[in-house]
């Protein structure tokens, strides 16, 4: 495929929701101007489904297929297994082989929503494939070019120690394992979220050790909530890539306005005339700011559902919220008897229902007054469903609504 060495589409693609670049922005900008074809990956982790963060990442890897390069999308099968230990202030839970199976198997699916995988510059690679053929001279090998104390540097593990907690050995290996990926690949740039610094600096460190090679390193900007914590499921709040449209509408309309501005910069196709635009109205006080989360919704659900359903979203939104009236189309949970409903407490019914994906997530959304029981707020996780009438209309936040039915034999 052609090179393009526009400078102005160049320039986008080093601006546009970017945190940093190392070495420097001046050394990729000159690699890129000069029509070098680069091979650039983004690594998954399959933990979980995909969601808006993985999204925000793989629209830059988009840019960059776009420009010509080769990318690769790297299925982090092996690292899965121990767990990225970044921000965490405990140790992950290991998962199966079969748990990552099962996560990873509408990944492709879903980054066909941004990338273009009809072009032949774009490949699916896995981590398992290499790094379970390593013997234990080579992880000997390996471990000899990082330092015990550099590793000791990252601000969890800093957190950890002040506050008494374990680090297991694995979670040192983490980092290790995921520059010797860039290393298998002979890759010459990584892209990742801005919280995966220190994993892809030691990349770029064992590219230079064993290689005698540069690898250069670009982060995008964080979609981080007022109380400085990035979205995601820990938190809570996290937006899917396979959630239903009127869903991912409502979530997004549910978020703090301080995210509207960089949001248009990371998450939509909006161009940075109109994102800066946005930006200074908002600052100025000139719109109204739930107006703007209106168009942020629509543009963001128009990229993983199309126009017409976004549009439907948007309608959606106007008649629930706007006009005070139910959606024309519920999703009808069914269930053999109404035993499984009464015996479970609030935070069980969401899970049957699909309205959370853990009992955790579930009394933190119950807490927070985010769920109404046939529109009545419960904020109660010991609360339980005495009786069912025709059946149970469940709502979580703006715009998500589950009818429970007990289903006819």
């Amino acid at each position: 495929m052609k090179i393009i060495t526009d400078k102005n589409k160049i320039d986008e693609v080093l601006n546009r929701g970017v945190e940093n670049i190392y070495p420097n922005r001046e050394a990729l900008e000159k690699v890129l101007l000069s029509g070098k074809k680069l091979r650039i990956y983004n690594g998954i982790d399959p933990t979980g489904k995909l969601h808006i963060g993985h999204g925000v990442v793989l629209k830059k890897l988009r840019q960059f297929q776009d420009l010509g390069h080769d990318v690769i999308v790297l299925i982090g099968d092996f690292t899965a297994r121990i767990g990225d230990p970044t921000d965490k202030s405990a140790t992950r839970q290991k998962l199966s082989k079969a748990q990552i199976e099962k996560n990873a198997k509408n990944y492709k699916k879903l980054i066909g929503k941004i990338l273009d995988l009809k072009k032949s510059n774009v490949r699916f690679l896995h981590n398992e494939k290499w790094t379970n053929k390593l013997k234990p001279e080579d992880m000997l090998e390996l471990a000899s070019y990082f330092t015990v104390s550099r590793l000791l540097e990252r601000d969890m593990f800093q957190s950890r120690l002040k506050e008494g907690k374990e680090i297991y050995l694995h979670e040192f290996l983490y980092p290790i394992f995921q520059a010797y990926d860039s290393v298998t690949m002979d890759v010459d740039m990584e892209i990742g979220g801005n919280d995966q610094t220190f994993n892809m600096l030691a990349g770029r460190t064992l590219m230079k050790k064993m290689k005698n090679k540069e690898k250069f390193v670009l982060t995008t900007k964080l979609l981080i909530d007022p109380s400085g914590k990035k979205m995601g499921k820990t938190e809570g709040n996290m937006i899917n890539l396979d959630e239903a449209a009127e869903a991912m509408y409502g979530k997004i309309m549910s978020w703090p306005d301080k995210l509207i501005g960089v949001a248009f910069e990371i998450c939509t196709g909006v161009t940075m005339v109109e994102v800066a635009k946005i930006k200074d109205e908002l600052k100025a006080g000139k719109v109204n700011p739930r107006d703007l989360k209106m168009r942020l919704a629509y543009e963001v659900v128009k990229i993983y559902h199309g126009e017409k359903v976004a549009a439907k979203a948007q309608e959606n939104f106007i008649k629930v919220f706007q006009k005070k009236e139910l959606p024309e189309e519920i999703k009808i949970v069914e269930v053999k008897n109404f035993g499984i409903i009464k015996d479970e407490v609030l935070a069980g019914v969401l899970l049957i229902a699909g309205l959370a994906t853990s009992k955790s997530e579930a009394k933190r959304l119950i807490l927070q007054g985010g769920i109404r029981v046939n529109n009545e707020i419960v904020k109660d996780i010991n609360y339980k469903i005495t009786e069912l009438r025709n059946e149970i209309l469940i709502q979580r936040g703006k715009g998500q609504f589950i009818k429970i039915k007990i289903k006819k034999v």
